[in-house]
Order: structure tokens, then sequence, then C-alpha cells
């Protein structure tokens, strides 16, 4: 039976790869576990089969001809290719995993309690998440959470929530303070999150949404909304909170909402799910899509 490459021995052409790329026998022999005089029979006998000489055999070594720097071209280019495939075939990961990488407040209040819903109608599907705070998408990760405004770029989105914004503090604080109103935040101590980069509606905009000017009380600028939520539990402040996202704070009695009034956020909380994400990914991005905050 015809093989269907007309191809000369792989052995005598990984042999010759190596040679040419190191341009000594000796070399190659060395990085291939063989001998030199292996390494020559291997080479000699792929210049038999293709009737012309590959190198120049030299006093110090030996050199490539016009033909042995045409084949080695074509096989560097052939194992380079095959190489990154190899490399991308072990890199993927098992079909039934799904990643997805959402914030720290995001993860721990809204998406953790909802993979544990999804593993009881699909015990078959491993979700592990990327965890992170830094606003970049990691290349792995098959699912994204945003908080913004959705990019019209054609890509696949899919809005989460759209929620409000309220005003809200620790028990203690509240019952300190006596806040009556919009107006008596303005002079109290506020926990500003200074994630500008992502779109956060800050105190000033949600007391000019209420009609007022901004907040003249003490300030407390942190860059990570976890730590400031957990400053707001302390006492340390009020902290503003999406309805949506900060439901088990409230709903544990741990954040109180200061005033009745809310404003509703600029910004969805959204998907982005990641072209080449597997049919799992896919079916883990449907049922969030349909558990909203």
């Amino acid at each position: 039976m015809a093989r269907p490459y007309d191809l000369p021995s792989m052995t005598s052409l990984v042999c010759f790869e190596a040679a040419a790329r190191n341009l000594s026998f000796k070399a190659a022999a060395a990085e291939l576990n063989g001998t030199p005089a292996a390494v020559s029979h291997q080479i000699k006998s792929l210049e038999r089969e293709i009737a012309d000489r590959l190198f120049r055999r030299q006093h110090r070594g030996v050199e490539l001809t016009e033909t042995g720097a045409i084949l080695f071209v074509a096989l560097q280019r052939g194992f380079e290719g095959i190489s990154e495939t190899v490399a991308a075939i072990r890199a993927r990961r098992p079909e039934e995993e799904v990643v997805i990488q959402a914030t720290t407040a995001m993860s721990a209040f809204w998406l953790t309690p909802r993979i544990s819903g999804f593993w009881q109608s699909h015990p078959e599907i491993v979700v592990s998440q990327i965890v992170s705070d830094t606003g970049i998408a990691s290349e792995s990760a098959d699912l994204v959470i945003h908080y913004g405004q959705m990019p019209d770029d054609g890509g696949d989105y899919r809005v989460l929530f759209h929620d409000r914004i309220m005003a809200l503090g620790s028990p203690t604080y509240a019952g300190a303070r006596r806040i009556r109103g919009v107006a008596d935040l303005l002079e109290q101590p506020l926990i500003h999150v200074t994630a500008e980069d992502r779109g956060w509606t800050g105190w000033a905009d949600w007391f000019a949404a209420l009609g007022h000017g901004a907040p003249t009380g003490r300030r407390h600028p942190v860059n990570n909304y976890m730590i400031a939520l957990q400053m707001a539990q302390d006492g340390v402040g009020a902290v503003l909170g999406w309805d949506g996202l900060v439901g088990p704070l409230l709903e544990g009695g741990q954040l109180v909402q200061l005033v009745p009034e809310t404003v509703a956020s600029p910004h969805p909380f959204f998907l982005k799910l990641h072209p080449r994400a597997s049919h799992n990914a896919r079916v883990f991005c449907d049922w969030l899509e349909g558990r909203p905050g």
C-alpha cells in the first residue's frame, strides 16, 4: 500500500533537522540521545534518497549546501507548526470544564451561590472560577462577568441584571448617625471606591442624581469593592451598594439601607462569552442568563 506522503524516513529527517540547526553532528547526537555515528548514518541515508548532498563536511564542522538549506527551512516550518498544535492540544481543558471570571465581590455574593444551584441540575459539568479585580480578562476564561457599558463589537454579550444603587451602612453606623434623609448623608463619613476605570457610580454621582451637591463629610477611599463592603460592615462609613449584588449582606443584616431613595444603575452587569467557548460553557451561560440578580 502506497504511503500518502512522499517522505523519507522520519528518523532521518529528525536527525537532519537537529544537525542543521546545530551545524554539528555531535550536538545533534547529544540532543537526540544518540551517537554522532548514528546521526551521520541517518543523514547519509537521507542524502542517498534525495540524490543530493545536504552538508559540506569541513575540518572543523559542517555547513549546509543549498539543498540542505532549502530542506532545513521546510522542516523547521513544519516542525514549528506541529509543535504549536501539540502544545495547544496539551493545553486544552477537558470538554466538561467551564471557566468563568468575576470580581471578588461578584464571585462571593452572586456567582458562587448560583454555581451551586447550577450543579443541582447539571452535576456533570465542572465549573471553575478565576477571581480577579484587575479588570483584565483572562484568555483561559470561557465567560467573563463585567460591569459597564456593553461593547457594540459583534461579540456575544448577555445582560445579567440592571439594578439600583442604594446607600448602605452597618446597623451600628445607622443607629449612631440619626440619618433621616439624603441630605443628612452629605456630612457623614463615606467610603469611596476609586475604581473609575470600571465606570463605578461614585457618591458625587449618586447625590447629583438625587438633586444634591457633592458630599463634604470625611472621605475613606479604597480601590477594592470587597474591602469597601467590609469597611462598611465594620462601621467605618456608608457605602454604595448595588441591590442585585449585595442582597446577601442585606438579607443577613450585616448592612442596612440608610435612606429609601435609590438611583438606577447607569450600566448593567453582563456576561461576555468567548468565541471558542465549549458547548458546556454555552449551557452554563444560558442558565446564568435566566437567573437575574
